[in-house]
């Protein structure tokens, strides 16, 4: 085990590990931090220098006994669970990262709270890495060029995708987001398989007050079509959503015009004004 020291001392109680620092406002606070292995790495932000100090005695405890696991966090301990399970990947596996995630031979896991754990590819180790993980509900965000993406679109699944109609879980686990466990159902927008009197087609519905059904097709491509020519008749009509567009890239120009002019959509649509 290597030898932990501290960066920085308090100025004022040189207390190891600690170190003083001031507000905007001239209010002092207290910052914690420790190097392992010629990796500086902070603990956070304290009130007071006694829980500061807290923290530090707290992540050399983590960095020394390996009789510290993922599973006996306290709730009381003066280290978020997030930099715990850091410190711990670190100790064990040689790799530091901000973010929650702990990895493995053949997987890692990214640790949204101690009981809410996601699972991905070592491929995609670099980029969750850089991108911190936000969840809403049953729906999962980072921040990407100054904006939140969806981490689905990563594997070619919709921003807003439905699982059970636009995607599921090969093993049934919802929080197994690696590829070999991830089965894209529907590509497209507004589009949906369903099967009805032994046979199979593409709904396709598109969003104005409410869903309104454009029709049905016989092939998922006929149906991508037929959403955007949806969209562009309600645009014509004066209906100012901004619907996406389905991209078929292995129709030629000309391919696409002919499906397009051919395709009939629901009066419905066709007659709605705004």
């Amino acid at each position: 085990m290597k030898k932990l020291t501290d960066t920085k001392k308090d100025n004022t109680e040189h207390l190891e590990g600690v170190f003083s620092a001031v507000k905007k406002n001239g209010e002092i606070y207290y910052r914690a931090s420790l190097t392992y292995r010629r990796k500086h790495i902070s603990l956070g932000s304290f009130p007071t220098s006694t829980a500061a100090k807290a923290a530090y005695l707290e992540g050399c405890r983590i960095l020394r006994d390996m009789g510290v696991t993922l599973h006996s966090y306290p709730e009381s301990s003066p280290i978020s669970f997030s930099k715990w399970v850091s410190l711990l990947n670190f100790r064990d596996n040689g790799i530091y990262c901000g973010n929650p995630i702990y990895i493995t031979k053949k997987l890692f896991y990214y640790y949204l709270s101690p009981a809410h754990v996601l699972k991905f590819d070592p491929d995609d180790l670099f980029y969750y890495a850089s991108h911190k993980i936000m969840c809403r509900g049953k729906h999962y965000f980072v921040t990407d060029h100054g904006s939140q993406v969806s981490i689905v679109t990563r594997y070619g699944i919709k921003p807003y995708a439905v699982e059970g109609r636009d995607f599921r879980f090969i093993n049934g686990d919802s929080n197994d987001f690696r590829r070999e466990n991830l089965e894209v159902i529907n590509r497209y927008y507004g589009v949906t398989l369903e099967y009805k009197n032994g046979q199979y087609y593409y709904t396709v519905r598109i969003h104005i007050n409410g869903n309104y059904l454009v029709g049905r097709y016989s092939s998922e491509t006929e149906a991508a079509i037929a959403y955007n020519k949806a969209a562009d008749i309600l645009k014509k009509n004066g209906v100012t959503k901004n619907y996406p567009q389905n991209y078929i890239e292995e129709l030629s120009p000309r391919k696409y015009a002919e499906i397009y002019t051919s395709l009939h959509i629901s009066p419905h649509v066709m007659e709605y004004h705004s």
